[in-house]
Formats: structure tokens, C-alpha cells, sequence
């Protein structure tokens, strides 16, 4: 089953942090050294975002990949012994696609970032979500259907 004591395994869970992960604090640099200002685990919108750039309506998720599935098909294969982290992920997939949908129902524009893509190509990450910013800047304004 599990190659950790019950005890091992404890600790490593207990040490899985939820807020200012390494990814987000790089993530959060890069955006804040472009000089733009955001919020961080907004926890008025469904989700928790990240990070919240609130003046462009972003949402930003800073994902780990064992957590949240990436590459799902051949992570499953993977961990197909273990019925309790199956679970747990298909269930947080589930949960995210949700949000997702969630917040794009109420105008946000949503990211999803891998935390490997963080730590290896900061620079592209920050331009994406420059591109996004642009992208919203741009966006013609909704138009009023009061009368």
C-alpha cells in the first residue's frame, strides 16, 4: 500500500501548505515587479484564488501536478493501487472545473498555472497573464440593458 509509515506520511501531509507556496510567491514577484497590484486567496470568490488581479477580473490558480491531475490519463495509471489518491484527485478535478466554470459565469477571466511551468518558465507564465491583462483592458465595456 503506502511506502511510508503512517506517521511519515502525517508529516508530509502536514508540511503541504495551502497559502504562499513557493510557486505562488514567484508567480506573485513577477506580476508585482510588472507593477500591477493584486490580491492574494480572495475568499469571497469561489475557489480561493491564488491570486486575484480585481481591476481585470483574473483569477490565478498555482496548481501542483500530483494534486490537481496533470497529465491525468498517465498519472492514473500510475497511482491506480492506491484507491484513496484516485479519489481524492478525480474529486479535485471535479472541484476545479467547477470553480472554473463558477467564476467564468460571473465574468472572470480564470489561469491555471503547473507549478514545474512556474519554476521553469517564470517569464512565460508572467506573459501570459500580461497578454490577459491587455486582453481585459481591451475588452469593450458591457453594455447596460436598463431602459
Amino acid at each position: 500500500m503506502d511506502v511510508l509509515t503512517k506517521n511519515q506520511r502525517h508529516k508530509n501531509m502536514q508540511r503541504i501548505r495551502s497559502k504562499d507556496t513557493s510557486i505562488e510567491i514567484i508567480l506573485r514577484k513577477k506580476i508585482w515587479h510588472a507593477g500591477y497590484r493584486y490580491r492574494k486567496n480572495v475568499s469571497t470568490l469561489p475557489g480561493k484564488p491564488d491570486i486575484v488581479l480585481t481591476k481585470y477580473r483574473i483569477c490565478i490558480f498555482c496548481d501542483s501536478e500530483f494534486f490537481h491531475g496533470k497529465d491525468w490519463d498517465i498519472l492514473k495509471e500510475k497511482i491506480s493501487h492506491s484507491p484513496y489518491w484516485l479519489n481524492k484527485i478525480e474529486k479535485n478535478r471535479e472541484r476545479d472545473a467547477k470553480i472554473d466554470q463558477l467564476l467564468t459565469m460571473d465574468d472572470w477571466v480564470v489561469l491555471h498555472f503547473w507549478g514545474n511551468d512556474i519554476k521553469k518558465y517564470p517569464d512565460d507564465c508572467l506573459q501570459v497573464v500580461l497578454e490577459t491583462i491587455e486582453m481585459q483592458k481591451n475588452k469593450p465595456e458591457q453594455e447596460s440593458f436598463e431602459e
